[in-house]
């Protein structure tokens, strides 16, 4: 077993990169970090057991040896982290075994090829056909939309407008498309970036690069300037990659089992038509399949019993997942009673000022140090999934 003392001699950088939690020659675990230091860090931090669940835990208790391998950009470290799992299908990155659940990059089998994020449960039922060749599964599908906003913007690519259509469409007046719609790129060119688009997502990004120093050396060669000056801004860009938003924080395991944050939120007027929601959030993001609404039986217009009656039906739910911690909109009246509720599953709640501003967090120092920018937005969210529920319920009663 790696303790936290042990972390010292792998002299982890503060760089992006992929880690490998191994025992033995055995791959157990593989993720991704904007920090290499910071992320694998966190494996070792005194709140773990609240924090992580229980497959993590025994995986950290499993491995005895740690590996790195560091990349120049965030972007390289999601195309790796995909390509490893691939490659080694750890024990532990248990949710990728699943591949219908996670998000592939496909190209279409076209003359001017598309380039599309798809769902493995779409790729396996048929519902998109004419496929040439897909890469993943990636995990988590927002990191993986913003990576390929970046790769699009240097490689302007054809999504969904209908090639050769005669005018140009939406992106391409943006510049996202280079005219595939309007018939200003052929298809020889449109072929060299479905190739450079291919590179990238096989992990070849250096070769990439050599290659566009050799076409932009070409390109010069033969007064070809305007090409030669899109190629330079191409090695430019893939150098210089804004990769902030890739991975939003380092707080959360994007590939973790069952890591849930659940939000509660009560919404009436005047004591009347009394409702109450339930929205979730796993490894970072909102899981919309697993919001709920609550018509609220027996307690019209006192918020304190509303949010009791919710909480006794949620816990009813066994087959539901048990969130690594609550969030509640209200007071130390409501953090009270959702501790004596929820029991053993730590509570926060988020104070409002009297224009239903948050103004504080209740609840262990730990986490909302940790997790302050997650509790406000989860809480946000409920808020705004209730009074949307209950404008919906007032319209269908009047």
């Amino acid at each position: 077993m790696i303790k936290s003392q042990d972390i010292k001699k792998y002299h982890l950088p503060d760089a992006p990169g992929v880690y490998l939690f191994k025992q033995g020659k055995s791959v157990l675990y593989i993720g991704k970090a904007t920090s290499l230091k910071n992320r694998v860090k966190s494996y070792f931090a005194s709140d773990l057991i609240k924090t992580r669940g229980p497959l993590l835990i025994d995986m950290i208790y499993q491995a005895n040896k740690i590996k790195f391998i560091k990349t120049e950009s965030v972007l390289e470290a999601i195309i790796l982290e995909a390509n490893l799992i691939k490659k080694y299908q750890p024990k532990y990155n248990t949710k990728e075994k699943d591949d219908k659940s996670f998000n592939y990059v496909v190209i279409s089998k076209e003359s001017f090829p598309r380039v599309l994020v798809v769902r493995g449960r779409e790729i396996e039922k048929g519902l998109l056909y004419n496929i040439k060749e897909k890469f993943g599964p990636y995990t988590n599908s927002e990191s993986l939309r913003d990576a390929l906003k970046i790769i699009r913007k240097i490689f302007p690519f054809r999504d969904k407008c209908l090639s050769l259509a005669g005018k140009p469409c939406f992106n391409k007046q943006i510049g996202l498309c280079p005219g595939v719609c309007d018939g200003s790129i052929s298809k020889v060119e449109y072929a060299k970036t479905i190739r450079k688009i291919k590179m990238i997502f096989s992990g070849r990004i250096k070769k990439l690069k050599d290659s566009l120093k050799k076409e932009m050396g070409f390109y010069s060669q033969t007064q070809q300037y305007e090409k030669a000056n899109e190629i330079k801004r191409q090695i430019f860009a893939l150098n210089h990659i804004a990769d902030v938003s890739l991975i939003k924080s380092d707080n959360f395991l994007e590939n973790d089992n069952d890591f849930r944050l659940e939000a509660y939120d009560v919404a009436h007027l005047s004591g009347t038509n009394n409702v109450g929601v339930m929205v979730v959030m796993e490894n970072g993001q909102y899981k919309k399949s697993d919001y709920r609404k609550f018509k609220i039986r027996n307690s019209q217009g006192n918020d304190i019993d509303a949010l009791q009656e919710i909480l006794e039906r949620r816990l009813r739910h066994t087959e539901w997942p048990i969130p690594n911690f609550v969030v509640v909109d209200g007071g130390l009246a409501q953090f009270n009673l959702a501790k004596k509720i929820l029991k053993t599953i730590p509570v926060v709640a988020v104070t409002k000022d009297d224009k239903h501003k948050a103004k504080g967090i209740i609840g262990d120092e730990n986490i909302i140090k940790k997790y302050k920018k997650e509790i406000l937005l989860i809480n946000n969210e409920a808020h705004r999934f209730a009074i949307a529920f209950h404008r919906q319920r007032r319209n269908v009663i009047l």
